[in-house]
């Protein structure tokens, strides 16, 4: 991290592990001044995901949660009861929640904006652009309309990351540079972050961005939304 110039990391708790939390708190408590947690939420119907995320928070430190929707019961959407207290509850431990649309933003977006009606003071971060991708021409889909559309919640932030995964093209992605054009637009640089620092440096390189913006989609959009919990007012 030294050498590549990286203060500090956010590390997801792994699907793989799902909500087996050990080893990323383990790696949290060996290196807290390098390290911040983002846990993932669980949708079980019998509740015990909200008492389980307020332990993480409180006594693990965690300072975000993700919300995977294909994780959620067959059939039920993160709109669902249980859906609703743990959104709820981030707000109230006031962490912001990381929502995982794999298979598109448009599978989720009504879900997203009756979450953020019914609940203004939870912060959500929209991970990898809401897998939105530019179309063969470079140019913004339906699917990155939806997404811009939702910068009228001031709640809402947006993660340019994992752009191997939306970009037509090889490194450097130089499709994905009027999408974040785009986004900077709609949403203001202080409310979007980066998830890979050489990518996103390297498309920013490509538009007239003011330092200024830069600072704030390269760290400080990060610093606020994951600040220390016990400094929090």
């Amino acid at each position: 991290m030294a050498e590549a110039g990286v203060d500090g990391a956010l590390i997801v708790q792994p699907i793989t592990h799902m909500f087996d939390h050990s080893y990323v708190t383990n790696a949290l408590k060996k290196y807290p001044s390098k390290f911040i947690g983002c846990c993932l939420a669980n949708p079980a119907d019998n509740g015990s995901g909200i008492a389980h995320l307020e332990h993480l928070v409180l006594k693990d430190g965690y300072r975000a949660v993700r919300f995977n929707p294909y994780i959620w019961p067959s059939g039920q959407k993160m709109t669902n009861e249980i859906g609703k207290a743990l959104f709820s509850k981030a707000g109230e431990l006031g962490v912001p929640v990381g929502i995982m649309c794999m298979k598109g933003l448009g599978l989720h977006v009504s879900e997203i904006e009756e979450l953020c009606t019914a609940f203004p003071s939870t912060v959500v971060l929209l991970d990898h652009l809401g897998f939105t991708k530019p179309d063969e021409n470079g140019k913004e889909n339906v699917g990155f309309s939806e997404l811009l559309k939702l910068s009228r919640f001031p709640q809402i932030y947006v993660k340019f990351s994992a752009l191997f995964r939306l970009s037509r093209r090889l490194f450097p992605y130089e499709d994905m540079s009027a999408l974040l054009s785009r986004a900077v637009s709609s949403f203001g640089a202080d409310r979007i972050m980066w998830g890979r620092q050489q990518a996103v440096a390297a498309i920013a390189g490509q538009i007239p961005l003011p330092s200024s913006d830069l600072e704030w989609i390269m760290g400080r959009t990060a610093t606020r939304l994951f600040r220390d919990l016990s400094a929090a007012p």
